[in-house]
C-alpha cells in the first residue's frame, strides 16, 4: 500500500498531509520524516489525517514516538481531519487522551 507525505514549512510550523494507509509497510518512511522534523526546537506540526483510508497499531507507535521526541525539543504537535473510524482508533487505545486529536481541519501553514 502506498502513504503520500506532504510537508509544508513555514519557519517553525510544519503542516504534515498524508494520504493512504499507514500500517507496518508505509510506518518506516513516515517515522523517518517525522523524526527529521522533531528535531526542530520549538516546532509546531500539525498533521492532517483527512486523507488517511486506513491506520493500524504501527502507525499509532509512530504517533506516539513523533510525540514523545517533541516533547524533548519543547514543540507542540496537534492532529486534525480525523474521521470517525480513526477516531474510534484513537479512542479506544486511549490515545485520545494524550494527543491532540481535533476532526476539524483549521489554521496550518499557507
Amino acid at each position: 500500500m502506498n502513504l503520500t507525505i506532504d510537508v509544508k514549512e513555514n519557519g517553525q510550523e510544519y503542516q504534515i498531509t498524508l494520504a493512504g494507509e499507514i500500517d507496518a509497510y508505509t510506518a518506516p518512511n513516515l517515522k523517518e520524516k517525522f523524526i527529521e522534523i522533531a528535531e526542530v526546537k520549538n516546532a509546531y506540526i500539525t498533521v492532517d489525517l483527512t486523507n488517511v483510508s486506513y491506520m493500524d497499531s504501527t502507525g499509532l507507535g509512530v504517533f506516539i514516538a513523533l510525540l514523545k521526541a517533541i516533547k524533548k525539543t519543547e514543540g507542540t504537535l496537534k492532529f486534525v481531519g480525523v474521521s470517525e473510524r480513526l477516531k474510534r482508533l484513537f479512542d479506544i487505545t486511549g490515545l485520545t487522551d494524550i494527543l491532540n486529536v481535533n476532526s476539524q481541519v483549521e489554521g496550518g501553514v499557507k
